[in-house]
Formats: structure tokens, C-alpha cells, sequence
């Protein structure tokens, strides 16, 4: 291995070009040493702009290189299982964007090639790299607001997605894309694990969605193992700015990362084009990005297992495809339905 961690990004849309110019410019410890894109006019970019060793068009002509450490996933969820199952199979560490499939067997699978080959496998939760989500799983794990009772999540995006990359058939639908990391969180800031949900849903914003059968808006209600109940709302209709926040309620007292504090009344819009809230959640969440990177290479480096894995990511799939069967059907769905 050499002197840095020699990187292959598989992927160069819009959330790989923005790891690209974390592991080129601000990751310690690694450099971006490949691209495997499908489309030339994205490896002509990847070129330009990063000018890393190897650009190809294949995954396969890239996890064949000599001198690849590890790979970073940021292809299209439809290609995560694939793209995963290859990378395993010449033994490279794995760092993977979210989820690790389009369905509940491909999640299974991803990590069932993982394990077989044994290399480590870490999930882009970057939320739990957050330094406020972090300090609140350490002070909720040590008792400082008693037994949690109840998990509050707000994820809003501030745009609506191209209707191309929102076609469940592609992500997965809205809970799936969006909500699986307010689904982690809740289990991360819990520290406890999802029997049941419930969820109702909406097209009332994003009107090109229509076509592809997706909505913009959703509500999830979370049953818990140990008797606790929690609320996620999943949104792409904060057109004033990206929006995250949680709330976790114990006995003794409650924790919130991103909220308003106490301020009496808050308003944020989109006025004549200035959005008053953060833009993205490489706005929001940029240190987090970097530390999450940064985990994965010290992982890989020293042997050690990363902190989150893919039994992390399957769980939170598992959820969300709970959550969706519920949004869809109306009724209270239980996750043992989904062994």
C-alpha cells in the first residue's frame, strides 16, 4: 500500500464529483486515483478537473488496476449491488454512498459479498460524523436524558430532483432515497432498533414527478422495540433552504441537533432567488463528508471494522422498504414481514 490510500471512485454524477473534490483537495490520508464513469463527457470532465491516474468507462477495468487500494460507490442506487458485488470479489475495501441496493435482496446480497470476501465494507451515513449527532449519541448512550421515549426527524430538501433520478424504479422512491438517513439516525440516537411503521405520502410541490409514480412529501411513524415512539417527515419542498433537525425525548430531559433553540418564531423563504436557509447538504454536512472518508481510510489502513457497516445499512433498508409498503398500501407494516 503506499504512502496514500490509492482511491477509485465509481461514479461521477453529482455526488461523485462533490467526494472527488473532497479526496482531492481536503481528505487526509488518500488521493483520488481513478474514475470509472459510463458517459465521456463525464470522464472528460473527471479528467479535467481532478486529472486522476486512470479514467475508464468500465467498473470492472477499473477494480482490475494495479496499485487500487479501496473503491468508493457513488453510481446510481439502481447500480450500488453490482458495483458493490464486483469490488468484493478482487478483495477491495468498500466505501459505498447509500443504500446498498435498489431492493431488500440486493441489500443482502451487497453485504453477504462483503462479508464472503472479507474486506470492509463502511455506508455513507455522514450524519453520524456530524459533531452535533455524534455528541448527541454519546450524552443520550450515557444516560444524560434517562431511556429515550421519542425520535422527532425533519430531512427537507430544498429543490425538486430531476424526475429521471427520482423514478423509483432508479432510487427506490422518495423514503428509500431521502429518508433512510433520518431511518438511521433513529436507530443511531435511539440505540435501539424499528418493529413497526406506518406512513402516509404526497405529490403537492413537484409536479414532474407524477409520471414516474413518486411523491415529495411523506410522514413515517416508527414503533420501537423497547416500547419508544418516533415521527420522521421527509420533504422536497423546503424551497427556502436544505432543512435538518431531530429531537430525541427521554425521561430525564431531551436532546436536539439543528433546531431553532427557543426562538419564539422562525420564517425562511425564497425570495427572489436568495434562500435564507443552507443551500445542500454539502453545505450542511461538509465537515461530516470529510470525516467519513476520513474513518474509512484509518479503517482500512489499521484493520479495523468501520462504524458503520452494512448490517447498519441493511437495517435502515429494511425500514425504508417497510415504510414504503406502508405508504403504498395504508396500512401498519410490520418488519418481521420482510424475513
Amino acid at each position: 500500500m503506499t504512502a496514500l490510500l490509492n482511491i477509485g471512485l465509481i461514479g461521477f454524477g453529482r455526488m461523485g464529483q462533490g467526494h472527488a473534490q473532497n479526496l482531492a483537495a481536503r481528505v487526509r490520508g488518500a488521493t483520488l486515483f481513478a474514475v470509472a464513469e459510463p458517459v465521456q463527457e463525464l470522464r472528460d470532465l473527471a479528467q479535467s478537473q481532478f486529472a486522476p491516474q486512470h479514467v475508464v468507462a468500465s467498473v470492472d477495468d477499473m477494480i482490475a488496476l494495479p496499485g487500487l487500494d479501496a473503491v468508493l460507490i457513488s453510481t446510481p442506487t439502481s447500480l450500488h449491488c453490482e458495483s458493490i458485488v464486483a469490488a468484493a470479489s478482487y478483495g477491495k475495501p468498500i466505501f459505498t454512498e447509500k443504500p446498498l441496493g435498489l431492493t431488500l435482496e440486493d441489500c443482502r446480497a451487497s453485504v453477504d459479498a462483503a462479508a464472503h470476501a472479507g474486506v470492509p465494507m463502511q455506508v455513507g451515513f455522514m450524519r453520524r460524523f456530524d459533531s452535533g449527532y455524534a455528541e448527541a449519541q454519546r450524552r443520550i448512550a450515557a444516560g444524560e436524558i434517562g431511556t429515550p421515549v421519542m425520535f422527532k426527524g425533519i430531512g427537507r430538501d430544498g429543490q425538486c430532483p430531476r424526475p429521471h433520478f427520482a423514478d423509483p424504479k432508479k432510487s427506490g422512491g422518495l423514503i428509500f432515497d431521502m429518508g433512510i438517513h433520518d431511518i438511521d439516525l433513529a436507530r443511531f440516537l435511539m440505540g435501539d432498533e424499528v418493529t413497526k411503521v406506518s406512513a402516509m405520502a404526497t405529490l403537492m410541490t413537484c409536479p414532474d414527478l407524477a409520471p414516474y409514480g413518486d411523491v415529495d412529501n411523506a410522514v413515517i411513524n416508527l414503533s420501537f422495540a423497547g416500547g419508544a415512539v418516533g415521527n420522521i417527515e421527509t420533504s422536497r419542498s423546503a424551497f427556502y433552504g436544505f432543512d435538518v433537525r431531530h429531537e430525541v425525548v427521554g425521561t430525564d430531559g431531551m436532546i436536539a441537533v439543528g433546531s431553532y433553540q427557543q426562538m419564539p418564531l422562525v420564517i425562511q423563504r425564497n425570495r427572489g432567488g436568495v434562500i435564507t436557509g443552507q443551500a445542500s447538504q454539502w453545505d450542511r454536512f461538509s465537515p461530516a463528508y470529510i470525516a467519513q472518508l476520513e474513518h474509512f481510510i484509518d479503517c482500512v489502513r489499521n484493520g479495523k471494522t468501520p462504524s458503520v457497516t452494512g448490517v447498519d445499512g441493511l437495517a435502515a433498508s429494511r425500514i425504508c422498504v417497510a415504510a414504503t409498503l406502508a405508504q403504498h398500501s395504508g396500512r401498519t407494516v410490520e418488519l418481521a414481514e420482510l424475513e
